[in-house]
């Protein structure tokens, strides 16, 4: 279903740009998890919903027509879970914020999961070219018993084209909260020019790093170990590394290869979905093309 502006904020303080807003809604029926709700304005579009693994989960492809982000744009997010549903999300391919042009870019997600349900947010990697100006932020707010397993992995600079991220401007804010209390909150900002890509407190001279956080999950100091070693394995010549927090598992990795940043995700979704949700992946095929 389309829908039409007055449902979405109007952000005034972007520079003209694409304005694309995109709103989803799941909910469980007696057949399983449906798309029942999905509004969008501009360049962001959802493919049809699939079932590879059958009725009670649905997977969802957010789709962005234009290919990648220019200075001005801004992608606006809402994605919302009932009681009981299950849903992942991914996108079809890279996503690509390119140079400013003297404005900033931005993305706003927001994703509301109740009482009992469960949402996946997997979007291939993201791509920085030099001299992008990139405003990022992301809210999860999570009901009851609900579960949460969100990733990224950025890549600073198209290295492979000897482009370095000299320039440009990355911030970025991820929050999550339950049932309105605060367990999550991280905030940071890398610059080019500054000292954080090269910092052994920032990237410590890596253009590419990957972030997975499952929220609803401990681990055991067996399970722990056992998915420390397989990132080990999965890492090649980055580092990587796992944190658990109160319900909340945290993996980390810092490289050069964004393939390698990939296998890490893998490896580590691998081991903590089925713990999460009690399902083992099923990898969106699109990933293989």
């Amino acid at each position: 279903m389309e829908n039409d502006a007055h449902h979405f904020p109007h952000k005034s303080n972007v520079a003209p740009g694409w304005q694309a807003h995109l709103r989803l809604g799941f909910d469980r029926d007696t057949r399983g998890t449906r798309l029942f709700e999905r509004h969008h304005l501009g360049p962001l579009r959802v493919q049809k919903p699939l079932y590879p693994e059958g009725a009670p989960v649905c997977h969802a492809v957010i789709v962005h027509p234009p290919g990648g982000v220019v200075g001005g744009d801004a992608l606006d997010i809402d994605i919302s879970a009932g009681n009981g549903a299950q849903a992942l999300l991914t996108t079809p391919g890279a996503g690509k914020w390119y140079r400013a042009n003297g404005r900033c870019s931005r993305q706003d997600v927001r994703i509301d999961i109740k009482d009992g349900a469960a949402l996946e947010w997997l979007p291939q990697k993201t791509l920085f070219y030099r001299d992008a100006r990139v405003e990022l932020t992301h809210e999860v707010s999570l009901g009851a018993g609900a579960r949460y397993l969100g990733s990224e992995i950025l890549c600073f600079g198209r290295t492979a084209a000897g482009e370095t991220f000299a320039e440009g401007t990355i911030n970025q804010t991820t929050t999550i909260r339950r049932e309105g209390e605060l367990v999550w909150h991280e905030q940071g900002q890398v610059v080019g020019a500054g000292s954080v890509m090269h910092s052994p407190f920032g990237l410590g001279g890596n253009t590419v790093c990957a972030t997975l956080i499952a929220c609803g999950l401990t681990l055991d100091a067996d399970q722990l170990r056992q998915l420390r070693q397989e990132l080990d394995i999965a890492s090649c010549s980055g580092h990587s590394g796992v944190t658990q927090l109160p319900q909340i598992v945290v993996v980390r990795h810092l490289g050069h290869s964004s393939e390698a940043a990939r296998a890490v995700v893998l490896a580590a979704w691998r081991r903590l979905r089925p713990a999460l949700l009690g399902r083992e992946v099923s990898i969106p095929r699109l990933w293989n093309t």
